[in-house]
């Protein structure tokens, strides 16, 4: 049986999920394989690495601390620049209280640690990502070329991408975002980075990355793109975005990226062992859930949406291999307890059910889809 005490360290959290490396190592220029493969063997070393240390890590934290007590607000940024090598910790660049440095990538770094931080103290009363004022350090420049983003467990490292498929990767807020929020969701009582549970989990990272973006720039849910990523793909790139969660499986169609793999229903649901078994793939289909919960609502996303998916995250019935029909009871159990049997509850149930999982009090099931439909039975 799976405790929730039990702290389970996994791999570095990247937002460039491996299915668009592997796209471009099969279909891009000699140059641009060279590059994916080089960012998928760096990628894979630091899995390695944290994995090695995780295992004392999870050994030794089995109880959860207290979280000290907090009357305002401590933010406690760093920014350090690595000048295109891969070795930390780099040149202190700016830091909480001082000004813009002028270096575009560690300006944004900065200023999208401080977006996230707000978000989390400002609407849901946490203190930084572990609740308890952790200190937020980002590194930019990492690498020449080096397509990726990532939070390893205790920092933000930014690669500057290669300009001609990606952007530098400070340049989305929503992706700053989304790689601090794997460390909320670690913190919290962490989920399995693998199938569902790791659908879960990136799944949590894409909402709260989008939230943290409409908040910033006051959007209501019919004002939001509703795009994970925007701006980070080059000029040339067929595409808007990096995943959509509005519309699954529409952020991009290009010759060397391919097509965007996500679906949005469980009938679509992608059984693959690449991907640690399709956890940026499937995870439009909670990400779909959650977003069609907030068009239902209106309003802010972050005020109510946003709020039940937070305490749901939170809920001691998560487990770590939690998966899509255990969070959407549970996300149904948030709504009643927020706000009563009421509109809350129902645009939950109703969203859950429009990507093909049925919740009652009881118990939540999954229709059975015809053949070819790609359908799992609940906990594949």
């Amino acid at each position: 049986m799976t405790t929730r005490g039990t702290r389970h360290i996994h791999s570095i959290h990247c937002i460039l999920p491996p299915y668009l490396l592997r796209s471009i190592a099969e279909n891009g220029t000699p140059q641009q394989r060279v590059k994916a493969l080089h960012t998928v063997a760096t990628d894979s070393t630091f899995r390695a690495l944290r994995f090695a240390g995780g295992r004392v890590a999870a050994s030794a934290s089995s109880v959860r601390r207290m979280p000290a007590m907090m009357v305002e607000s401590q933010r406690q940024r760093s920014i350090y620049d690595l000048k295109g090598e891969e070795a930390f910790p780099g040149t202190l660049v700016r830091s909480e209280g001082q000004g813009p440095c002028g270096d575009t990538a560690a300006d944004e770094a900065f200023e999208g640690l401080g977006a996230t931080y707000d978000f989390f103290w400002e609407i849901l009363g946490r203190n930084s990502i572990d609740g308890d004022g952790m200190p937020l350090q980002a590194y930019v420049h990492y690498g020449r070329d080096y397509d990726n983003a990532f939070w390893d467990g205790r920092r933000m490292v930014f690669g500057d991408g290669d300009g001609e498929l990606f952007n530098r990767f400070t340049i989305a807020l929503d992706v700053i975002a989304h790689e601090l929020a794997h460390g909320v969701t670690e913190d919290e009582g962490p989920l399995w980075y693998f199938r569902q549970a790791g659908a879960l989990n990136e799944s949590m990272s894409d909402v709260f990355g989008s939230l943290v973006k409409q908040r910033l720039l006051g959007q209501t849910v019919d004002q939001a793109d509703w795009l994970i990523g925007a701006g980070l793909l080059a000029e040339e790139v067929e595409g808007t975005a990096l995943r959509s969660m509005k519309e699954p499986g529409t952020a991009f169609d290009d010759d060397v990226l391919g097509k965007d793999p996500q679906p949005g229903h469980m009938r679509d649901y992608v059984n693959t062992w690449e991907d640690n078994g399709g956890v940026h793939i499937n995870s439009g289909i909670p990400n779909r859930a959650f977003c069609l919960t907030a068009m239902s609502l209106g309003g802010s996303a972050w005020e109510r949406a946003g709020r039940i998916w937070y305490e749901a995250m939170r809920d001691p019935r998560i487990m770590p291999d939690t998966n899509f029909s255990d969070f959407a009871r549970i996300t149904v159990m948030a709504a009643t307890r927020l706000y009563g049997a009421g509109d809350e509850e129902a645009a939950v149930k109703e969203a859950w059910e429009e990507v093909g999982i049925r919740v009652s009090r009881d118990r939540v099931s999954i229709p059975q889809w015809g053949p070819g439909g790609g359908g799992v039975q609940p906990g594949a």
